[in-house]
């Protein structure tokens, strides 16, 4: 058995992109309530194409899309200022990825990211994942359920005996099923409480493996 893992919001987050984001939009005058802006933040992001490799010109439309989704009419200087803000911040490993040193599986990455993934893991999980399968490499991102069958060959695996996790119902959860993987939805937030398939925390893989 293996356990495969989405990368970005799955077990890696970037904890001071909110705070930044809104101390921007304060210095304008706007007080954002933390919680809806992350579930704006969230659903548009459920929606959006993200490239492998990001700029200053589609995060300046990407932003507009959250300013609208949180009622606020941007300007340019506006975007110019959250791009300078929040970009480049620090990724970190969410708290509860403690428990995946704690299960004797083999574990490896799946995710949409830039080649610069391994390095980044590498430094912050110190060579927890045996296998990374990147997009930007592959020429392959998700949901393309080729990607997960690349990831599936790449892990020399029957794909049920892949538990796998993301963060995204359309990215992950939808081709990781299509493809026979036993796949579950990380919902800390509570965002998807109708999906059958959901683990409020990476603690809970502990009962999930004891199932099979």
């Amino acid at each position: 058995m293996v356990l495969l893992f989405d990368a970005a919001n799955t077990i890696i987050h970037k904890p001071t992109f909110y705070i930044k984001f809104a101390k921007v939009l304060l210095d304008y005058g706007i007080d954002t309530d933390q919680e809806n802006f992350h579930k704006i933040h969230k659903i548009i992001s459920e929606c959006y194409y993200f490239p492998d490799k990001t700029s200053r010109e589609f995060y300046n439309v990407f932003n507009k899309e959250i300013l609208f989704g949180l009622g606020i009419i941007s300007n340019q200087k506006m975007l110019d200022n959250l791009f300078d803000a929040c970009t480049y911040l620090p990724w970190e490993r969410f708290d509860d990825t403690r428990y995946i040193s704690e299960i004797p599986l083999k574990k490896a990455v799946l995710s949409n990211f830039h080649g610069g993934l391994h390095e980044i893991l590498e430094n912050i999980f110190k060579g927890e994942f045996s296998e990374i399968t990147i997009s930007e490499n592959e020429n392959l991102r998700k949901p393309d359920i080729d990607f997960f069958k690349k990831a599936i060959d790449n892990l020399r695996v029957h794909p049920s005996e892949i538990v796998y996790i993301g963060d995204s119902v359309k990215l992950d959860l939808e081709p990781a099923l299509t493809v026979g993987m036993n796949a579950w939805l990380i919902d800390r937030n509570n965002y998807y409480p109708s999906c059958s398939r959901r683990l409020k925390s990476l603690e809970e893989l502990n009962q999930i493996i004891k199932t099979f």
